[in-house]
Order: C-alpha cells, then sequence, then structure tokens
C-alpha cells in the first residue's frame, strides 16, 4: 500500500503540471514568443482597449470567440490574388493561393502561412474542435477540420470578420 505522502506528492505534482498547462494556454500572449521581433506589450491589451480597436462584432469573434453568420462575409466571395491579415494585429495568415470554396459560408483555406497561427482544442460543442488564433495577437479565427482539398487535406473554416483582405498591386 502506498503511503498518504507519496499520493499527495503525486497529486500536487499532476495538479500543478496540469494548471501550468491550463494556464499556458488559457493565456494567449504566450504565442508572442516564437515571433522574437514582436514587443509584447503591443498585444497584450485590456479588454477596454480591444474594444476600442475593434468593431462589437469583430470583438466578439477575435477575443470572445464568437462566430459570425455564415455567408455573411464579403471575404466569403472575393477572388483577387493577395493576402489575408488578422483583422486584430495585421499579421499576414493566409494566402489567396490556398482558398478555396467550401460551400460552408466562411471563407476557407487549405494552408496557413508558416508560423501564422496557433491551434488548441475547443470543447464548446461537446464535440472536440481544433480551433485556431493568430499567432501575434492570439486574436481567435476559427476552426480547423481534415475535410479540406489536397494537398493539405485541411479546411481552415475562418472568420471574415477576423481577416482583413489585402490585394497584391
Amino acid at each position: 500500500m502506498q503511503s498518504n505522502l507519496s499520493l499527495i506528492n503525486r497529486r500536487s505534482l499532476l495538479i500543478s503540471a496540469f494548471a501550468g498547462h491550463l494556464s499556458f494556454f488559457l493565456h494567449p500572449l504566450h504565442l508572442l514568443a516564437s515571433t522574437g521581433s514582436e514587443d509584447v506589450s503591443e498585444w497584450s491589451l485590456s479588454k477596454p482597449e480591444w474594444k476600442s480597436r475593434l468593431s462589437p462584432e469583430a470583438f466578439n469573434v477575435l477575443r470572445e470567440e464568437g462566430t459570425e453568420r455564415p455567408f455573411s462575409s464579403v471575404l466569403n466571395n472575393e477572388k483577387r490574388e493577395g493576402i489575408y491579415h488578422c483583422a486584430g494585429c495585421d499579421l499576414p495568415l493566409f494566402s489567396s493561393a490556398s482558398k478555396f470554396d467550401s460551400g460552408t459560408g466562411w471563407p476557407s483555406f487549405w494552408q496557413s502561412l508558416p508560423d501564422a497561427i496557433e491551434t488548441k482544442v475547443d470543447f464548446k460543442l461537446i464535440v472536440p474542435r481544433t480551433e485556431y488564433h493568430c499567432i501575434r495577437c492570439g486574436g481567435h479565427q476559427g476552426h480547423v477540420f481534415s475535410d479540406g482539398p489536397p494537398p493539405t487535406g485541411k479546411r481552415y473554416c475562418n472568420n471574415g470578420i477576423a481577416l482583413i483582405f489585402k490585394p497584391e498591386s
């Protein structure tokens, strides 16, 4: 039989390890460390500061992980060549070369740009889904699914309000 001391130590270790990982994923600014050249303070804004920078709809999606209505974004039908940027911090996230019509009502891409997004598991609909965020500001973009076209087989289903399209000049 194990001693109470070893059970307490094991339990404490597991709880502290879990809490450390949980806080890591709950605080999106941990993502900034990987970009190297960013000033963390520029993107560690308070809720009122984000509200003053974003429309109410964009705030709901980017900062509260909401979802816009399907077929409501003008970017869903955008066909020009260019780059899609995060509406929160202007980081380039997707190229128009990876955009495709998924028929879902949201702009969809089969690949993100390198070092642009970070993923985490989302249980909001009970069934686990993979949610992704801008790696610089932590702004919620959408969910990624494994039903996209070749070559990746991925479908990055993005909220249009979380993006800014910049056409090639």
